[in-house]
Protein backbone atom coordinates (compact mmCIF):
# COMPACT_ATOMS: atom_id res chain seq x y z
CA UNK A 1 0.00 0.00 0.00
CA UNK A 2 1.26 3.47 -0.90
CA UNK A 3 1.69 6.04 1.89
CA UNK A 4 -0.99 8.25 0.38
CA UNK A 5 -3.50 5.37 0.45
CA UNK A 6 -2.63 4.58 4.07
CA UNK A 7 -3.10 8.18 5.13
CA UNK A 8 -6.42 8.31 3.31
CA UNK A 9 -7.61 5.26 5.23
CA UNK A 10 -6.34 6.71 8.52
CA UNK A 11 -8.22 9.95 7.81
CA UNK A 12 -11.41 7.97 7.07
CA UNK A 13 -11.04 6.06 10.34
CA UNK A 14 -10.67 9.29 12.29
CA UNK A 15 -13.72 10.76 10.58
CA UNK A 16 -15.77 7.63 11.34
CA UNK A 17 -14.62 6.92 14.92
CA UNK A 18 -13.60 10.39 16.03
CA UNK A 19 -10.08 9.25 16.93
CA UNK A 20 -7.26 6.79 16.29
CA UNK A 21 -4.23 5.69 18.29
CA UNK A 22 -0.66 5.22 17.15
CA UNK A 23 -0.94 1.61 18.33
CA UNK A 24 -3.93 0.99 16.05
CA UNK A 25 -1.99 2.35 13.07
CA UNK A 26 1.18 0.36 13.74
CA UNK A 27 -0.81 -2.85 14.26
CA UNK A 28 -2.99 -2.50 11.17
CA UNK A 29 -0.33 -1.31 8.72
CA UNK A 30 2.72 -2.98 10.30
CA UNK A 31 4.74 0.22 10.42
CA UNK A 32 6.89 1.83 13.11
CA UNK A 33 5.68 4.31 15.72
CA UNK A 34 7.75 6.96 13.98
CA UNK A 35 6.03 6.35 10.64
CA UNK A 36 2.60 6.36 12.28
CA UNK A 37 3.31 9.66 14.01
CA UNK A 38 4.62 11.13 10.75
CA UNK A 39 1.37 10.16 9.02
CA UNK A 40 -0.64 11.87 11.75
CA UNK A 41 1.58 14.94 11.61
CA UNK A 42 0.96 15.27 7.88
CA UNK A 43 -2.79 14.71 8.30
CA UNK A 44 -2.86 17.39 10.99
CA UNK A 45 -1.05 19.82 8.67
CA UNK A 46 -3.63 19.06 6.00
CA UNK A 47 -6.46 19.80 8.44
CA UNK A 48 -7.84 16.28 8.85
CA UNK A 49 -7.21 15.85 12.59
CA UNK A 50 -5.54 17.09 15.75
CA UNK A 51 -2.69 15.06 17.19
CA UNK A 52 -2.70 13.95 20.82
CA UNK A 53 -0.07 12.29 22.98
CA UNK A 54 -1.01 8.79 21.83
CA UNK A 55 -2.69 9.35 18.50
CA UNK A 56 -5.11 11.83 16.96
CA UNK A 57 -8.72 13.00 17.21
CA UNK A 58 -11.15 14.49 14.73
CA UNK A 59 -11.31 18.26 14.50
CA UNK A 60 -14.42 19.76 16.07
CA UNK A 61 -16.45 22.50 14.42
CA UNK A 62 -15.29 26.05 15.08
CA UNK A 63 -18.55 27.17 16.70
CA UNK A 64 -19.05 24.87 19.69
CA UNK A 65 -22.18 25.15 21.81
CA UNK A 66 -23.00 23.15 24.94
CA UNK A 67 -25.48 20.33 24.43
CA UNK A 68 -29.01 21.63 25.16
CA UNK A 69 -29.93 18.40 26.96
CA UNK A 70 -26.77 18.21 29.09
CA UNK A 71 -27.46 16.53 32.44
CA UNK A 72 -24.56 17.22 34.79
CA UNK A 73 -25.81 14.77 37.39
CA UNK A 74 -25.87 11.86 34.94
CA UNK A 75 -22.94 12.71 32.67
CA UNK A 76 -20.02 10.29 32.37
CA UNK A 77 -16.94 11.67 34.11
CA UNK A 78 -13.76 10.77 32.22
CA UNK A 79 -10.49 10.19 34.07
CA UNK A 80 -8.80 13.25 32.60
CA UNK A 81 -11.67 15.54 33.57
CA UNK A 82 -11.71 14.12 37.10
CA UNK A 83 -7.95 14.58 37.60
CA UNK A 84 -7.96 18.12 36.19
CA UNK A 85 -10.89 19.08 38.43
CA UNK A 86 -9.16 17.57 41.47
CA UNK A 87 -5.98 19.55 40.80
CA UNK A 88 -7.92 22.77 40.25
CA UNK A 89 -9.84 22.41 43.52
CA UNK A 90 -6.54 22.45 45.43
CA UNK A 91 -6.11 26.13 44.53
CA UNK A 92 -9.08 27.27 46.62
CA UNK A 93 -8.05 28.78 49.96
CA UNK A 94 -9.94 29.53 53.15
CA UNK A 95 -12.05 32.66 52.74
CA UNK A 96 -11.64 32.94 48.96
CA UNK A 97 -14.29 34.48 46.74
CA UNK A 98 -14.29 32.40 43.57
CA UNK A 99 -16.07 32.24 40.24
CA UNK A 100 -16.74 28.64 39.23
CA UNK A 101 -17.21 27.81 35.56
CA UNK A 102 -20.69 26.79 34.50
CA UNK A 103 -19.27 23.94 32.38
CA UNK A 104 -18.93 20.30 33.34
CA UNK A 105 -15.60 21.01 35.05
CA UNK A 106 -17.36 23.25 37.56
CA UNK A 107 -19.74 20.47 38.54
CA UNK A 108 -16.96 17.89 38.82
CA UNK A 109 -14.88 20.20 41.01
CA UNK A 110 -17.59 20.20 43.68
CA UNK A 111 -16.60 16.64 44.62
CA UNK A 112 -13.07 17.77 45.53
CA UNK A 113 -13.68 20.93 47.59
CA UNK A 114 -13.00 20.16 51.30
CA UNK A 115 -16.09 20.34 53.50
CA UNK A 116 -14.24 22.30 56.20
CA UNK A 117 -13.13 25.06 53.80
CA UNK A 118 -15.15 28.27 54.08
CA UNK A 119 -15.48 30.16 50.80
CA UNK A 120 -17.80 32.27 48.68
CA UNK A 121 -18.70 31.05 45.21
CA UNK A 122 -20.43 32.71 42.26
CA UNK A 123 -21.93 30.43 39.61
CA UNK A 124 -23.82 30.98 36.37
CA UNK A 125 -25.35 27.52 36.02
CA UNK A 126 -28.58 26.50 37.75
CA UNK A 127 -27.58 22.83 38.04
CA UNK A 128 -24.33 23.69 39.79
CA UNK A 129 -26.21 26.13 42.02
CA UNK A 130 -28.64 23.36 42.96
CA UNK A 131 -25.75 21.03 43.87
CA UNK A 132 -24.24 23.77 46.04
CA UNK A 133 -27.37 23.92 48.23
CA UNK A 134 -25.90 21.10 50.34
CA UNK A 135 -22.63 23.00 50.96
CA UNK A 136 -22.87 24.36 54.51
CA UNK A 137 -19.34 25.83 54.16
CA UNK A 138 -20.12 28.05 51.14
CA UNK A 139 -21.94 31.31 50.55
CA UNK A 140 -23.44 30.93 47.10
CA UNK A 141 -24.37 33.66 44.59
CA UNK A 142 -26.22 32.78 41.39
CA UNK A 143 -25.82 35.01 38.32
CA UNK A 144 -29.09 36.31 36.89
CA UNK A 145 -30.11 36.44 33.25
CA UNK A 146 -31.68 34.36 30.50
CA UNK A 147 -31.10 30.65 31.05
CA UNK A 148 -29.95 28.49 28.17
CA UNK A 149 -31.32 24.96 27.81
CA UNK A 150 -27.95 23.78 29.10
CA UNK A 151 -28.64 25.55 32.40
CA UNK A 152 -26.02 28.29 31.91
CA UNK A 153 -26.55 32.06 31.98
CA UNK A 154 -24.18 34.17 29.86
CA UNK A 155 -26.35 36.83 28.21
CA UNK A 156 -25.94 40.61 28.54
CA UNK A 157 -27.90 40.64 31.80
CA UNK A 158 -25.56 38.01 33.26
CA UNK A 159 -22.54 40.03 32.13
CA UNK A 160 -23.90 43.21 33.75
CA UNK A 161 -24.54 41.22 36.92
CA UNK A 162 -20.98 39.87 37.06
CA UNK A 163 -19.45 43.34 36.47
CA UNK A 164 -20.42 44.25 40.04
CA UNK A 165 -18.36 41.41 41.53
CA UNK A 166 -14.66 40.80 42.13
CA UNK A 167 -12.91 37.49 42.72
CA UNK A 168 -9.80 36.18 44.41
CA UNK A 169 -9.76 33.36 41.88
CA UNK A 170 -11.78 32.39 38.81
CA UNK A 171 -12.00 29.00 37.12
CA UNK A 172 -12.53 29.28 33.37
CA UNK A 173 -12.83 26.69 30.61
CA UNK A 174 -13.31 27.00 26.86
CA UNK A 175 -13.36 25.38 23.45
CA UNK A 176 -9.78 25.94 22.31
CA UNK A 177 -6.36 27.30 23.25
CA UNK A 178 -3.47 28.30 21.00
CA UNK A 179 -0.52 30.64 21.33
CA UNK A 180 -1.70 32.72 18.40
CA UNK A 181 -5.35 33.17 19.39
CA UNK A 182 -5.26 32.49 23.12
CA UNK A 183 -8.44 31.10 24.69
CA UNK A 184 -11.39 30.86 22.33
CA UNK A 185 -15.00 29.85 22.77
CA UNK A 186 -18.06 29.02 20.70
CA UNK A 187 -20.27 32.10 21.12
CA UNK A 188 -19.79 35.84 21.50
CA UNK A 189 -22.04 35.89 24.61
CA UNK A 190 -19.87 33.34 26.40
CA UNK A 191 -16.64 35.08 25.40
CA UNK A 192 -17.92 38.48 26.59
CA UNK A 193 -19.10 37.02 29.91
CA UNK A 194 -15.79 35.26 30.49
CA UNK A 195 -13.74 38.37 29.70
CA UNK A 196 -15.69 40.25 32.37
CA UNK A 197 -15.01 37.52 34.94
CA UNK A 198 -11.30 37.45 34.06
CA UNK A 199 -10.96 41.24 34.24
CA UNK A 200 -12.51 41.21 37.72
CA UNK A 201 -10.30 38.41 39.09
CA UNK A 202 -7.02 38.69 40.97
CA UNK A 203 -5.93 35.26 39.75
CA UNK A 204 -7.23 33.16 36.87
CA UNK A 205 -7.14 29.40 36.35
CA UNK A 206 -7.86 27.80 32.98
CA UNK A 207 -8.98 24.17 33.12
CA UNK A 208 -8.93 22.50 29.74
CA UNK A 209 -8.72 18.93 28.45
CA UNK A 210 -5.76 18.26 26.18
CA UNK A 211 -7.82 17.71 23.02
CA UNK A 212 -8.73 21.42 23.07
CA UNK A 213 -5.12 22.61 23.17
CA UNK A 214 -3.77 23.53 19.76
CA UNK A 215 -7.14 24.34 18.18
CA UNK A 216 -9.09 27.56 17.68
CA UNK A 217 -12.79 28.03 18.28
CA UNK A 218 -15.02 30.87 17.05
CA UNK A 219 -14.47 33.89 19.31
CA UNK A 220 -11.34 34.98 21.17
CA UNK A 221 -11.73 35.41 24.93
CA UNK A 222 -8.22 36.49 25.94
CA UNK A 223 -4.51 35.83 25.45
CA UNK A 224 -3.05 32.65 26.94
CA UNK A 225 -0.62 34.56 29.17
CA UNK A 226 -3.53 36.11 31.10
CA UNK A 227 -3.85 32.92 33.14
CA UNK A 228 -1.89 32.33 36.33
CA UNK A 229 -2.61 28.59 36.05
CA UNK A 230 -3.41 26.36 33.09
CA UNK A 231 -4.28 22.77 34.00
CA UNK A 232 -4.57 20.02 31.40
CA UNK A 233 -4.06 16.26 31.15
CA UNK A 234 -1.46 13.69 30.21
CA UNK A 235 -2.53 13.46 26.55
CA UNK A 236 -1.25 16.96 25.79
CA UNK A 237 1.50 16.67 23.18
CA UNK A 238 5.08 17.53 24.10
CA UNK A 239 5.14 19.78 21.06
CA UNK A 240 2.34 21.98 22.41
CA UNK A 241 3.78 22.03 25.92
CA UNK A 242 7.18 23.11 24.61
CA UNK A 243 5.66 25.83 22.43
CA UNK A 244 3.87 27.39 25.39
CA UNK A 245 6.93 27.08 27.64
CA UNK A 246 9.05 28.88 25.04
CA UNK A 247 6.72 31.84 25.53
CA UNK A 248 6.99 31.64 29.32
CA UNK A 249 3.58 29.98 29.75
CA UNK A 250 3.75 26.84 31.86
CA UNK A 251 0.99 24.24 31.87
CA UNK A 252 0.29 21.92 34.79
CA UNK A 253 -0.18 18.40 33.40
CA UNK A 254 -2.06 15.99 35.66
CA UNK A 255 -0.96 12.37 35.68
CA UNK A 256 -3.04 9.48 34.44
CA UNK A 257 -4.41 7.44 37.38
CA UNK A 258 -2.82 4.04 37.79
Amino acid sequence: MFMEERRKEIAETIEKNGKISVFEITEKYEISDESARRDLRILEQEGFCKRTHGGAIALQQVCVRPSPDRDLEKMEVFDNYREIAKEAAKLIREGDVIYLTGGSFGYIMLSFIPENLRFTVVVNNVDIAKALRSFKNADVYVVGGKMRQSGSLVDSLATEFIKKMHFDLCFITGAGLTLESGLTNGTDETASFQRTVINNSRKCCLILSSHKIGIDSFIKVCDANIFDYIITDWNCSEEHLAAFENEGIYLTVVEEPK
